[in-house]
């Protein structure tokens, strides 16, 4: 990775960059496909795509009226990954934990502002908006058009060099910099179907590269509010509650980036019960705990994390699909 400005390389690496890119361009390539995705209903419940912050997308003038360039980075979480693989831990997506624990959202938007103020402190008249995928933006193609990778077949952004494991941050400036625009990635993806091939539930259509979000374990896990049946195929996965890493880590584009890593949960001490309740307590004890708490006691317990989000009903039914009657286990 190269260096910022007047930002270093080590300087970036502490903020847990992986790489970054920068463009020019506000119009993304991908729109008309994110458009057919929409008319398709691909985006099943998960309105906020579809409703009229669709059209905002289409240029990122609508969202920062003074854009002239962007600066976008990639935040890892692989060191997280490869310890829940090498635990033999699934049930929970490893950007959740990936962060210390806190919802990345907060943490990006907090090392965000640490660059941008770096930056505006040698240049006066530069202004910035931060984004993260709050923004209506389609920030895997700003990703894309910044040089960082390809989409895959998954619909994830790949990065040769470190694969997926990474969250994608933001900073749209009112300058153009004094920086070489970085030439966009090809696809390296060539006749690989591995994603396609393990997704139990067949969420992904390899052709356009999109999701079907009604199939997608993540959705169903993360997004989807009501106790409703699980898409087909949920039976066969490892056991997901909180959103689902299945065609990550199946990808080869992750196995190089995630030898080169130590493997560690690292957790803030405040967040530090959460490996003791989603990896201590057995399913029932969960579901119990759930159970007992109101939706108000949840957004507590859960505060600043990504796990208030489902809900108490979305908790339970995550949890009971994996339970088995009293009458089984006593079988």
């Amino acid at each position: 990775m190269k260096s910022l400005l007047n930002i270093s390389e080590n300087d970036l690496k502490s903020l847990g960059i992986l790489d970054w890119g920068y463009t020019e361009e506000s119009t993304p390539h991908s729109y008309q496909n994110y458009m057919d995705w929409i008319k398709s209903g691909q985006h099943g419940t998960l309105n906020y795509l579809s409703d009229e912050r669709k059209e905002s997308r289409r240029d990122l003038l609508n969202v920062y009226p003074d854009f002239k360039s962007a600066l976008v980075f990639i935040f890892s979480y692989q060191e997280t990954k490869k310890w829940m693989i090498e635990n033999n831990r699934h049930e929970i997506a490893a950007y959740s934990l990936g962060f210390e624990g806190l919802d990345y959202h907060f943490e990006v938007k907090r090392r965000l502002e640490l660059i941008t103020n770096l930056l505006l402190a040698k240049n006066e008249t530069l202004k910035s908006f931060i984004s993260l995928d709050t923004q209506p933006i389609l920030e895997r193609d700003l990703a894309y058009r910044s040089g960082l990778g390809w989409f895959g077949k998954n619909s994830m952004l790949i990065n040769k060099n470190y694969g997926s494991y990474f969250i994608i941050g933001s900073i749209l400036l009112n300058e153009k910099l004094d920086l070489s625009k970085t030439v966009m990635d090809v696809d390296h993806c060539g006749q690989c179907q591995k994603c396609i091939e393990a997704c139990p539930t067949q969420a992904i259509d390899g052709e356009t590269r999109t999701l079907i979000a009604s199939k997608c374990i993540a959705t169903f896990t993360i997004e989807t509010f009501k106790d409703v049946e699980p898409p087909v195929g949920y039976e066969k996965s490892r056991g997901e509650i909180f959103g689902c890493d299945i065609c990550q880590d199946v990808c080869p584009w992750n196995s190089k980036p995630l030898a080169r890593v130590q493997s560690i949960l690292s957790l803030k001490k405040e967040f530090l019960y959460l490996k003791n309740f989603f990896y201590e307590l057995d399913l029932s004890q969960l579901a119990d705990m759930f159970m007992k708490m109101t939706n108000r006691g949840l957004k507590r317990q859960f505060k600043s994390t990504a796990f208030d989000r489902p809900g108490k009903v979305g908790w339970l039914k995550n949890l009971k699909f994996w339970i088995k009657p009293s009458s089984e286990n006593d079988s």
